[in-house]
């Protein structure tokens, strides 16, 4: 499967690196490159420094494995050669993730696009979707308006931004579960009217699978991960006695919890009566045990009692006895863990994609969420992501362009 992306930021190169996992192939257009500015994705200049100003580290981990070409869809010229890349190399997808407003402006909207390849497939991630064409989208600004931060945070302190960009990502994904299942719809007409699909779409378009288009809204795609949150309004008379923020607690499940032990810190995840009376008979936790909190309500009445007389039976437990102990009872608890520790957990380094860096030196970067066939073969090393224009060259003499034509397209700043 062949991917053409217009795609900068997080939200899109996350949902392309995806199908690189998948062993198909991305190709990414950029901008061309200007003098004295620093072109193409602003990702590509964010984080540390590699020794290539177009090759920062917060741009590489969601790049590796992709093709990148440049091309300037501002001119006539550009939006022309876009088309002849997708009929010429057989293109199944393209997406971006521009505001609505350009989409027409730089002839890259489903309608123009599709007069190249019928059965294309177009996806474009936005902040609202078509709706709202000229909405910007920025995950913290999203994460403001979409009630995330409100919900996030101490309860008597500012509300606060996610650790991670969850809008961002969780908008990749649903463009990468969207874009399969148009490959599947389109798969699935092909198998029922293989022997005679061309007739099939001159006489009975209607039957055949004739392209898809896909508007991905990242304020779509946030809120419908408040179904935890949002359906309480139906059942609750004051608002304010569900959706306030809880710091580290549950909502529901009492006692769950973030405590310190003597040398770092735990959460403890109480999610039944049974498990509160096992915890109970922990040595140094018997004070805990009262009638009244035999139940998940009667602990309820007594949060605060309850965890701070949690905190005071860890006092006497480092970080690694606790969890040992709570582990063998059959309790949830965890370490909190740093950034480094994660990278240090089995699990997760059996599975980190790796990439090698244009010095040479190979870098671990990130777990991948499913291990698949392809990437077991390529022992999970991908190509590192692509310089500016790294592959003008080669994809477009591939669609059929002249070292001459190529050189042309060059100077007269197209490519």
């Amino acid at each position: 499967m062949t991917i053409l992306s217009l795609e900068q930021a997080l939200a899109l190169p996350y949902a392309t690196q995806r199908f690189v996992q998948l062993g198909w192939r991305v190709i990414r257009i950029e901008s061309p490159k200007e003098e004295n500015s620093k072109s193409g994705d602003p990702n590509r200049y964010i984080g540390e420094d590699t020794g290539f100003d177009d090759l920062h580290s917060y741009y590489i981990p969601p790049n590796i494995g992709k093709e990148a070409i440049t091309l300037n869809l501002k001119l006539k010229e550009g939006q022309d050669l876009l088309k002849k890349l997708i009929c010429e190399l057989d293109v199944d997808v393209f997406l971006c993730n521009t505001l609505p407003l350009r989409y027409k402006q730089l002839g890259i909207d489903y309608e123009t696009l599709k007069e190249a390849k019928p059965d294309l497939i177009w996806c474009g991630i936005s902040a609202m979707g078509p709706d709202y064409p000229d909405r910007a989208g920025y995950d913290p600004a999203m994460q403001a308006m979409l009630g995330y931060m409100y919900l996030t945070g101490e309860p008597t302190r500012d509300p606060m931004l996610c650790g991670l960009p969850l809008i961002d990502l969780k908008a990749g994904d649903e463009a990468f579960t969207q874009v399969l299942i148009a490959m599947l719809e389109k798969n699935t007409f092909k198998r029922l009217r293989n022997e005679d699909l061309e007739a099939c779409i001159n006489q009975n378009p209607e039957e055949c699978f004739n392209g898809k288009k896909i508007d991905i809204s990242m304020a779509q795609c946030a809120a419908s991960w408040l179904i935890t949150a949002l359906p309480q309004l139906q059942f609750v008379k004051n608002e304010a006695d569900v959706f306030t923020r809880s710091g580290n607690e549950h909502r529901s499940f009492i006692p769950c919890n973030c405590y310190p032990t003597n040398d770092g810190h735990v959460y403890l995840a109480i999610g039944n009566d049974s498990q509160w009376d096992k915890l109970t008979k922990i040595q140094g936790f018997a004070h805990l045990q009262k009638v009244e909190r035999t139940t998940n309500q009667g602990r309820n009445n007594d949060k605060d009692k309850i965890y701070e007389e949690i905190r005071t039976g860890l006092k006497n437990y480092t970080t690694s006895e606790f969890v040992e102990i709570c582990s063998k009872l059959g309790l949830a608890v965890s370490p909190v863990n740093s950034t480094s520790d994660v990278a240090k957990l089995d699990f997760v380094k059996q599975n980190m994609l790796k990439t090698n860096l244009p010095s040479g030196k190979q870098v671990s970067l990130f777990p991948v969420p499913v291990s698949t066939s392809y990437l077991q073969e390529k022992k999970f090393t991908l190509s590192c992501a692509p310089r500016l224009g790294e592959h003008n060259e080669k994809i477009y003499s591939e669609a059929g362009l002249s070292n001459a034509e190529i050189n042309t397209l060059i100077k007269n700043k197209i490519i």
